[in-house]
């Protein structure tokens, strides 16, 4: 299944893709796209659904972000090799960990606001993965059945906070608008491998980012089971697995950095698009 919500920033509602690709509404059978939703059970439950017996969503209306009440939003950053490299940054030999504010989260095609007086904002198109039972020391042979299903993530950031600010780099990646997740949450049932999806993001129509799961550093069942030891997951969190190269920060001789006026385009194979424009914070 295709999971959605849509509707205006804080009045979103619950939604399915049909097999036509068309949005129908779940609002007479769920109060939204969350924790208790994303559950075992709640999946259960809409998958004895009928589609074409739920009311049709006409036009093409905003989408927000794929999954609502977000618990924890949780990051891993440097876990693609070749991107640690065009970092100048060593592969890490355990996941790093950091994490967006709720603040940040935002639809999958709402504008980027770039903050006051930015001039290194960057962007990361990443594989979302979003927990759908309680997880807490758990295996990594069983991690994914933990899953509920992967979603595609903007991981926006802005370095000099990020980097040359002091302190974690929660502050470069938490700014508002800074957390695109969707266009969906596509099950885990319709995902055979989370190791084996191809990524991708374009800024004003150049493809920067031309990448694959295939070379994270720590694969989704082992990053699961990993942030298991040091905190419970629950149903609804979601977590940001990392991005491949072609970051801005990374283009040789000089960086490129995002800038008010640009689009932003980024997909994952089977996990849908956003498009995002950038703007400058007043």
């Amino acid at each position: 299944m295709k999971l959605l919500r849509y509707g205006p920033k804080g009045q979103e509602k619950p939604g399915l893709v049909d097999a036509q690709g068309k949005i129908r509404d779940l609002s007479k059978v769920v109060a939204d796209i969350d924790g208790d939703t994303l559950t075992d059970a709640g999946l259960a439950k809409l998958r004895a659904l009928d589609p074409a017996s739920l009311p049709l969503v006409e036009g093409n209306p905003r989408l927000g972000p794929a999954v609502g009440k977000i618990g924890k939003f949780i990051c891993i950053g440097l876990n693609y090799a070749d991107h640690a490299a065009e970092s100048n940054l060593p592969v890490p030999t355990e996941p790093v960990v950091f994490n967006k504010w709720n603040s940040a989260v935002s639809g999958p095609n709402d504008d980027i606001e770039i903050p006051r007086g930015s001039k290194k904002t960057d962007w990361e198109v990443e594989l979302g993965v979003v927990i759908g039972k309680p997880a807490k020391y758990i295996d990594e042979a069983n991690a994914l059945d933990y899953v509920a299903g992967y979603c595609v993530i903007n991981d926006v950031s802005e370095r000099e906070w990020q980097i040359e600010r002091g302190g974690t780099w929660d502050k470069g990646k938490g700014f508002d608008t800074f957390g695109p997740i969707g266009p969906w949450v596509v099950t885990r049932d319709e995902v055979a491998d989370p190791q084996n999806l191809n990524l991708w993001l374009e800024v004003d129509g150049h493809r920067y980012q031309n990448g694959s799961t295939k070379t994270m550093v720590f694969g989704v069942a082992k990053l699961v089971s990993y942030l298991s030891q040091c905190m419970s997951l629950q149903p609804g969190d979601v977590i940001s697995t990392g991005t491949p190269p072609g970051v801005g920060m990374g283009v040789k001789p000089n960086p490129v950095y995002l800038k008010p006026g640009q689009t932003v385009r980024l997909g994952i194979e089977g996990l849908g698009e956003q498009q995002q424009k950038t703007y400058a914070a007043e």
